[in-house]
């Protein structure tokens, strides 16, 4: 392959394939918000802000899925106590976070 110039009139068809592209506005937009990578979008997890009422209610789920666990020992719903309580923590930590910060 030729790492020379493109005869004219490729290089004209690259052109306006070029300049029809630009004007593509959703294009555009697509290619602006495309992260890079993939995974959890961590500034948005460290944003987080819960209600109290979120609080409330991991906690009590996180509670009624600790006592369920220890009383029937069945695995699911132990790990969906270990699925719940990490939750319930940062959430908790977050909203207490916020609350010493307003002072």
């Amino acid at each position: 392959m030729t790492t020379g110039r493109l005869p004219e009139h490729e290089q004209q068809i690259l052109d306006e394939l070029e300049h029809a592209l630009r004007r593509d506005r959703r294009l555009d937009r697509k290619l602006r918000t495309l992260r890079r990578h993939p995974g959890p979008d961590l500034r948005r997890v460290a944003s987080y802000s819960p209600r109290p009422g979120t609080v409330a209610v991991l906690g009590a789920a996180s509670v009624g899925l600790m006592v369920a666990g220890i009383v029937t020992s069945e695995p699911a719903v132990i790990w969906a106590f270990a699925g719940v309580w990490p939750v319930t923590l940062y959430s908790a930590f977050r909203l207490l976070c916020r609350w010493s910060a307003q002072e």
